[in-house]
């Protein structure tokens, strides 16, 4: 990689950071489940490319590096849905409560 895409990379990536820093403080609650919806899926499509990594890995021989990096996507994708289910669930539950008590 040569020094002027490492720096348009890094650049890329640290303006996404400040744009999603500023997109999720932004966002009402009324509308973070509906997002946190659209990030599970995003993150099962993560999942589903981390287990074709691993195959394209295991096919090619080269399974160290690529089956190691495979891996640690697919457990961090998998994290990030978990973890996306159970708050989204958590909001629906407490949205539900605030009905039957009213």
């Amino acid at each position: 990689m040569t020094p002027e895409l490492l720096i348009g990379a890094i650049t890329l990536f640290v303006l996404s950071i400040f744009l999603g820093v500023e997109l999720i403080t932004k966002v009402p609650s009324m509308l973070h489940t509906p997002l946190m919806s659209g990030a599970n899926a995003i993150s099962g499509i993560s999942v589903v490319g981390a287990l074709l990594g691993a195959n394209v890995a295991y096919d090619g021989g080269q399974t160290v590096i690529s089956g190691i990096l495979a891996f640690v996507a697919l457990v961090l994708a998998m994290i990030n849905v978990v973890g996306g289910f159970a708050v989204t669930n958590r909001m629906l539950n407490m949205i539900a409560g605030k009905k039957r008590g009213d």
